[in-house]
């Protein structure tokens, strides 16, 4: 198998060994309930108390209150929520109140979905608004100072998820400190823990919402900061947890695994330093220019987080590099993770005003604080070899047949028959000796893995998409065949296809390469 490369820490983490021990630690020795008084209680209860005070330190919360829940989605409604019940309270006692919430246009679709959401639950009527941002993917500054006025909520980024643009919140901060009157700030801190300074009771921000598993925690825990003296409704009651703020048991293990994160940001020895990942991210820049000489990054590296880039390349669409790059055993992606399943431009890259082709095409490459030179020598040397890769591609004219997977298959055929585990495979293979292996990823997938081979035997390249009428190896009277794509989502359509066809002795494996042991 081709070993690993892990380069999309913007979409989730590796687990910190810390962080694990701490879990571990909770979900045994330390099982107790924080809210008993008994001693299991007491010492489950000092270990939410000292996250919570790491969690202080490391964003500077000062007298604001850090909530711990279940992630940045939570956080980001549990804050629209309270700031939209404080407006409509306002209202109610003929106050005025802006009738505008304002987002970033770059801001994740969690945002605005929040504001909709609570705006027509509550009835409010107020108007959204998307603030403009520029090709460098800034925020337009002076429509905010132009929109402020109208402004009942402000919800900005402080780094973009897709791009890693920095945010100049101080700007942000000073527009809204001249506002006759100050609306509501929430900031979406996500990307930003761990690598920017964050000092937020210095700041007029209201709202900031963290999320674990962006910085090495479990999935599933996070926190929001609530300045002091802004308004808040509860999401979740009952149980008075979390000083009322946030009903329901605490999830100790999250919370520990994260406390232990927070605490080696404070030691600060175990991740690294601003300036090598600035060396890092230097590094990765050249080899992708190296790899591919026409490339564009579609935001500046240097106005960006050290640890993000997101690139184009012309006339290779994004999912081609996508395929080669996991072939290669580089793991990227598109952009948002929570958006990977959307075949749809780059919403980010469209709001920055580049062209289409970049959106559609975009490529975001992010690692983290806990990345080795050696992660990224071995990143550099597959991208290299990536690039020869789709050099080659390039040079060789490419057939337009639709192939199997335009082809009408039989989607009615019981899967179940001709479906094999990985863990079934080599008992197969051991009663068939004379079966084939068949890759249908495409030619570039099989040639950037380096050709996939099992049990000592070679597959044969036969991508889905150029497969027509019955290919020799798949004869009704030649030996089992077997195929193998990346996910068994190909495979098992030409699986099916073959079926139709009255090819019996065919059989796919189920979950591809992505699930091979």
């Amino acid at each position: 198998m081709t070993a690993s490369i892990y380069l999309d820490s913007n979409a989730t983490t590796q687990v910190l060994p810390q962080a694990m021990a701490a879990a571990s630690l909770a979900m045994g020795a330390h099982f107790g309930n924080p809210s008993s008084t008994h001693c299991d209680g007491l010492m489950a209860r000092a270990v939410l108390d000292q996250a919570r005070k790491m969690a202080a330190q490391v964003i500077g919360a000062g007298e604001g209150d850090v909530v711990f829940n279940s992630g940045a989605t939570e956080g980001i409604q549990t804050a629209v929520l309270s700031a939209l019940c404080a407006i409509r309270q306002q209202r109610a006692e003929g106050r005025h109140t802006g009738n505008l919430l304002v987002y970033g246009a770059t801001e994740h679709k969690a945002v605005p979905q929040a504001l909709a959401h609570w705006n027509q639950i509550l009835g409010l009527g107020l108007e959204l608004r998307a603030l403009p941002v520029d090709a460098l993917g800034r925020h337009d500054l002076q429509t905010l100072a132009f929109w402020l006025p109208q402004a009942a909520m402000l919800c900005t980024m402080a780094a973009n998820n897709e791009t890693g643009v920095v945010t100049d919140l101080p700007a942000i901060g000073r527009l809204l400190q001249a506002a006759p009157e100050k609306p509501l700030w929430l900031v979406d801190c996500v990307q930003a823990l761990g690598k920017l300074e964050l000092n937020l009771q210095a700041s007029t921000i209201d709202y900031a919402v963290f999320s674990g598993h962006k910085l090495f925690a479990p999935k599933g825990v996070g926190m929001l900061y609530v300045r002091r003296g802004a308004p808040f409704t509860p999401l979740m009651v009952g149980g008075g947890q979390e000083a009322g703020l946030r009903g329901g048991t605490e999830n100790m293990p999250g919370i520990a695994a994260f406390g232990a994160v927070l605490q080696a940001l404070v030691q600060g020895q175990t991740f690294a330093s601003h300036a090598t990942l600035c060396a890092w991210r230097d590094q990765l820049v050249q080899s992708l220019r190296d790899a591919f000489p026409s490339v564009e990054f579609n935001a500046p590296p240097e106005a960006c987080l050290p640890s993000t880039l997101n690139f184009s390349v012309p006339e290779v669409s994004g999912k081609t590099i996508l395929d080669v790059f996991d072939a290669a055993g580089l793991r990227v992606s598109a952009g948002s993770a929570c958006s990977a399943a959307e075949a749809a431009p780059s919403y980010v890259l469209q709001a920055m005003g580049l062209p289409q082709w970049r959106a559609e095409s975009a490529v975001r490459l992010s690692f983290g604080a806990i990345a080795t030179h050696g992660l990224i020598d071995a990143a550099c040397d597959a991208i290299a070899h990536c690039g020869r890769v789709v050099a080659s591609l390039r040079s060789e004219p490419q057939q337009a047949t639709p192939g199997v997977q335009a082809a009408d298959v039989a989607e009615n055929l019981d899967a179940a028959a001709f479906t094999l585990q990985w863990n079934e495979l080599n008992a197969f293979l051991d009663r068939h000796p004379d079966a084939r292996l068949v890759d249908v990823r495409e030619d570039f997938e099989h040639q950037a893995s380096g050709g996939l081979h099992h049990a000592g035997r070679t597959a044969l390249s036969a991508p889905a998409s150029t497969l027509s009428g019955t290919p020799d190896w798949a004869a009704p009277d030649s030996a089992p065949v077997v195929l193998v794509c990346r996910s068994g989502n190909r495979s098992l359509r030409v699986a099916r296809w073959l079926q139709a066809q009255g090819r019996t002795a065919v059989r796919h494996v189920h979950g591809g390469l992505a699930l091979r042991p």
